[in-house]
């Protein structure tokens, strides 16, 4: 299966190399069938979204060795799930988002204007 498309309309670049990120734990914010939270923005973690998303009962800092999951720091890259991106955006405090590896898909839930005024990576 091919990665899919990112939201600028180029081929989907991995999220993180060093982060086993998105669904299929394989670096890529690409989606499915199987992906019912769709984890498909590509965010880099900050402290203040950090908190916010440990408040909504998903403490991300925490590892989860269980689950090979490493925690997260500030500056980390991550797939989040649009609707958690999107709820972040509206109290303030989204994460920047990486728009070449944030999945086409995303677009059905947040307008671009939004993910380009939090991206890391805005085109030339």
């Amino acid at each position: 299966m091919g990665r899919g498309r990112n939201v600028l309309g180029g081929p989907l670049e991995p999220c993180s190399t060093t982060l086993r990120t998105g669904f299929w734990r394989d670096g890529c914010c690409r989606t499915g069938r199987e992906d019912l939270g769709l984890h498909i923005v590509c965010a880099e973690m900050t402290p203040d979204f950090l908190e916010f998303t440990a408040g909504r009962g998903n403490e991300l800092r925490l590892p989860v060795p269980e689950l090979d999951f490493p925690g997260l720091e500030p500056g980390d890259r991550w797939c989040l799930c649009v609707a958690r991106w999107k709820e972040a955006l509206e109290a303030g405090v989204a994460p920047p988002v990486v728009l070449a590896a944030t999945h086409a898909s995303a677009l059905e839930f947040v307008d671009l204007g939004d993910l380009l005024a939090h991206a890391v990576d805005l085109p030339a």
